[in-house]
């Protein structure tokens, strides 16, 4: 029984206060004990009490007390109380507030009667307001600016009540007036307001009456100007010719909402080029000189709205939109990256290009603590744009190269990627980037990188010198052999002694190689290994030991990755290399490290020894430069090549098919009606009018105008709430608008009896709840009403909707209840496809903390198809290559990822394995940052997956 009120006040429950006790505060003389009387009675009220005993008190003590603040908690007492019966009748007792209101309105002090306008603002009993008419239109030639705006509100608020025109006849009319000769602003606002909402017409007089001074009005008048355009363009599109001069001349307001809500008011009435180029400029403007984040945020949202509908006129707004990267916000600065890039032209890409470089060089200064990460954006960016337009790769690689020793490592991964891409793309800086990494190489000390840039010199070092440069860098930056060596822990005569002790304890001792710091070889027996101290490890100096360093803090991927990138390089100098002599040298060289490493990773100079994954692949690498075959040397030398082709490929292909997906599919039929500009009479039109014409008209032509919801999704949103045999039939058709959700119930009345008191009743579960009680309705037999309700959403969590239908019928005493069927409000409405890149969904994999995890139970036997039906199911984007899932292998295992309008990011994992009997087994790991989504997309997964395709 929660009453509406338009104040909130905080009650705490666990210490209600009793009637009595505050009907006694009330009948005393003590001003603040009535006070904190009055706020108790409110806050019961508020919470479900009648306290009916408490009127006839509150009436003879507190209505003629003058103190301010009594005053105003007398108005909100009044304001929650029930003044009408069960059939709508006022209570007779509620006329003793008349006189008290009468008094207000005509009470000396501004404030009083101020606040009893703004009451009457939210009373609808007319027998109530009937005799306060009087008093309210004098109100509106008070002197103080503060009575007459809220006389205006107050005959603005009765006039609309069902027979406010009654009460008020004359009340446009006087408005009008008031509007003339009215200074105060928010006064003028107000009457303006009164005027766009009773009599539209003399709103619209009034400002085509005063259309030259409309720039000259204040802010709030600006902004309800805007509105009445609005709605008056809409009804009549035909008349928005009369209303674009007032728009283009409020563009240059100094008021910052103002100029804001025209952009978008522009935007919404007009297509032509120049409107669009006029309301992006102000974007532009407002871009630069509001400090807000927020603001920023939302005007760049209002850019990108512009950059789909209208990207010719955008792209030459590129360089404009580009300056928002002075902001240090991250935020902002990834906004506007996303959309320059969508932006970038063969015209605009030099200048583009030349702007990010010099936002990367400041990155270098190192005075925020964001510039890692702002520098890894900025790469991605150069990145994208040296794809579309290899042409200016050659500008902007050299100076990236500089950042592969970057301390942020996911900026020094993102630049040795797109070296990598770009070497491959771009034949002609092959030269260039190789002799430019292998003078980089020894500044690099992150692993990832290393292995990537290894990659890279293996398979783009093509001539003679590239290969011996190639070769000799890696050895430079590992360092002397061995990585460990065995020092003698105590003097030689003892060390021969205890030899010598073990020698004579054992006839035949095993003997074999030690391996000493200068790399030569020595042999010593088993039982002389008491002799000498444990290994130590022999560090590389600062400058060379890049690749030393991380293979002796155990990385033995590394070590996999340099024999494999030695081994090309020597098979590729057997093919440039005319002397044996240095192909030998070479190749013995490249097995002494090989084995070196493996001898390191069997030691116990590291706490974890060689994984054996990295031990296999050095160890074939080691027979392979053995012992070469020509299939082997092919498959090294070429086929690795391909398969990044054939990657980079696929890759190109996902973003062309992603690019398709997000353009606007075309509707137009053949019978469509096709205006012809040039046959139309342009009599009276002006510049911009015509600019529209043609706009509409190629729209048109070319079916741009995006069709409505076809029939068939809009009866698969209706949900029967009833069963037809109910006496009261009611179905609901659902609509999600992002936040929102809109019910608009259809309730039939099936029997031959009015219904009184008809109420829809409705309650929430989860993060959803009810914006507004709907209203009781009197239904005629067999007669409908279409009732809505708006249900606030804040989570992507699954909600359910449940209530009842009551009623009162004239032959029952009782009122009956209809239990309505309950709504289940689906995940799917939230979550869209989305797109992030494999680094960024690892990231956000280990930082996520939600994870729910969801067994493989389904009868589809084909891995192909259940990852299809998943993804159907689920509405998610899958991130695995196609080429990745072709291959029938009895296993698969994707990635998946969708984004929720709120903006969480949903992450799934799908691994599966075929068993023997064909059935499929294996674990969905869905992973977000708020549990919410995590359990709904778990609960969706569990109930759809059994099902076939």
């Amino acid at each position: 029984m929660e009453k509406s009120c338009s104040l909130l006040i905080h009650f705490d429950k666990g210490t209600p206060a009793l009637a009595n006790e505050i009907k006694e505060a009330l009948e005393g003389n003590d001003i603040p004990a009535k006070i904190e009387a009055m706020k108790k009675a409110v806050m019961l009220l508020l919470n479900g009490e009648t306290l009916p005993q408490l009127f006839i008190t509150i009436i003879r003590y507190v209505l003629p007390s003058e103190d301010h603040t009594i005053q105003k908690l007398l108005l909100l007492y009044l304001e929650i109380i029930e003044k009408t019966d069960s059939k709508g009748r006022v209570l007779p007792e509620m006329i003793l507030i008349c006189q008290n209101l009468r008094n207000n309105l005509q009470h000396p002090n501004e404030y009083l009667r101020g606040a009893t306008l703004r009451f009457l603002c939210r009373l609808n009993e007319v027998d109530i307001i009937e005799p306060l008419i009087p008093s309210i239109m004098n109100n509106l030639e008070h002197r103080h600016p503060y009575v007459r705006r809220n006389a205006i509100l107050a005959v603005m608020s009765v006039y609309k009540l069902p027979h406010g025109e009654q009460l008020l006849v004359d009340a446009p009319e006087k408005i009008e007036n008031v509007l003339t000769t009215e200074q105060d602003p928010s006064a003028k606002r107000n009457a303006f307001l009164m005027l766009f909402q009773c009599a539209q017409e003399r709103a619209i007089n009034y400002l085509l009456t005063h259309v030259d001074r409309v720039s000259d009005w204040g802010e709030l008048l600006q902004m309800v100007v805007l509105d009445l355009i609005r709605k008056v363009c809409r009804t009549n599109k035909a008349e928005k010719g009369r209303y674009i001069k007032i728009i283009i001349s409020l563009l240059t307001a100094p008021s910052a909402a103002v100029t804001y809500e025209c952009a978008g008011t522009l935007v919404s009435l007009s297509s032509a080029p120049s409107a669009i180029r006029a309301a992006a400029n102000t974007y532009c403007q407002l871009l630069q000189s509001q400090s807000d984040n927020n603001v920023k945020l939302i005007v760049l949202d209002r850019l990108n709205e512009l950059k789909s509908s209208h990207k010719d006129v955008m792209v030459d707004m590129i360089m404009d939109v580009l300056r928002a990267l002075s902001s240090p916000n991250l935020d902002i600065r990834r906004k506007t990256l996303d959309i320059v890039l969508e932006l970038i032209t063969p015209r605009n890409i030099n200048e583009v290009v030349l702007t990010l470089k010099k936002e990367v060089v400041k990155t270098q200064s190192g005075e925020l603590e964001k510039n890692g990460e702002y520098r890894q954006m900025l790469i991605q960016a150069i990145h994208s744009c040296a794809i579309k337009f290899p042409e200016v790769a050659n500008t902007v690689v050299h100076l990236l190269m500089d950042f592969l020793s970057d301390s942020n490592v996911a900026s020094a991964i993102d630049v040795v990627v797109f070296v990598r891409e770009i070497i491959e793309t771009n034949p002609k800086l092959r030269v260039s980037i190789v002799t430019r990494l292998l003078d980089t190489f020894y500044q690099i000390r992150a692993a990832r990188v290393c292995s990537c840039a290894l990659w890279i010199i293996g398979e783009y070092c093509l001539s003679l010198s590239e290969v011996e440069s190639g070769i000799a860098t890696i050895k430079q930056c590992l360092g002397d052999l061995p990585f460990y060596s065995v020092s003698e822990e105590s003097e030689a005569a003892d060390s021969s002694k205890k030899t010598q002790q073990a020698n004579s304890i054992t006839t035949l001792s095993s003997r074999r190689p030690a391996v000493l710091a200068d790399g030569t070889y020595a042999t010593q027996s088993a039982a002389s290994e008491t002799a000498f101290s444990p290994p130590t490890v022999v560090q590389g100096s600062l400058t060379t030991g890049n690749l030393r360093s991380l293979l002796l803090t155990g990385d033995f991927f590394l070590g996999a990755v340099v024999a494999c990138t030695l081994t090309k390089l020597i098979l590729r100098l057997e093919e440039v290399q005319p002397s044996k002599l240095e192909v030998n040298k070479a190749t013995t060289n490249a097995l002494l490290i090989m084995v070196s490493m493996i001898q390191l990773g069997q030691s116990h100079v590291l706490p974890h020894p060689m994984d054996n994954d990295s031990h296999d692949r050095i160890v074939l690498c080691i027979r392979l430069l053995c012992n070469t075959g020509n299939e082997v040397r092919k498959i090294w030398l070429s086929s690795c090549r391909e398969s990044f082709v054939n990657m980079l490929s696929d890759k190109q292909l996902r973003e062309t098919e992603e690019i398709k997906a997000k353009a606007q599919i075309s509707h137009s039929q053949p019978d469509d009606l096709i205006d012809f500009y040039h046959l139309k009479s342009r009599r009276g039109m002006s510049q911009l009018e015509l600019e529209d014409e043609v706009q509409d008209d190629l729209k048109r032509a070319t079916g741009e105008f995006v069709k409505d919801e076809n029939d068939a999704n809009k009866l698969s949103r209706v949900l029967q709430l009833t069963g037809f045999s109910d006496p009261v039939y009611a179905e609901a058709y659902v609509t999600v608008h992002h936040y929102d959700i809109v019910l608009d119930v259809t309730v039939i009345n099936r029997t031959k009896e009015t219904l009184q008191n008809l109420c829809l009743e409705l309650a929430t579960m989860g993060d959803l709840k009810l914006v507004e009680r709907p209203q009781n309705y009197t239904l005629a037999p067999e007669s409908s009403k279409q009732i809505k309700a708006n249900i606030k959403v804040s989570s992507t969590e699954t909600g359910v909707i449940f209530g009842n239908i009551v009623y009162e019928s004239s032959n029952v005493l009782e009122r009956t209840v209809v239990v309505l069927n309950d709504i289940h409000i689906d995940i799917m409405d939230y979550i869209s496809p989305a797109v992030c890149s494999e680094a960024a969904f690892r990231t956000m994999w280990a930082e996520f903390e939600w994870e729910n995890k969801v067994a493989v139970n389904t009868v589809i036997q084909d891995e192909k198809g259940f990852l299809d039906h998943i993804i159907k199911s689920t509405n998610m984007k899958c991130l695995t290559a196609p080429s990745a899932l072709e291959d029938e292998c009895g296993f698969l295992a994707a990635n998946l990822y969708a984004k929720s309008v709120f903006g969480e990011d949903a992450l799934v994992n799908l691994s599966i394995e075929k068993q023997s009997d064909g059935k499929l087994s294996g674990y969905i790991r869905i992973r977000s940052k708020t549990q919410g989504i995590a359990l709904s997309l778990g609960d969706k997964i569990t109930l759809k997956q059994k099902g076939g395709n």
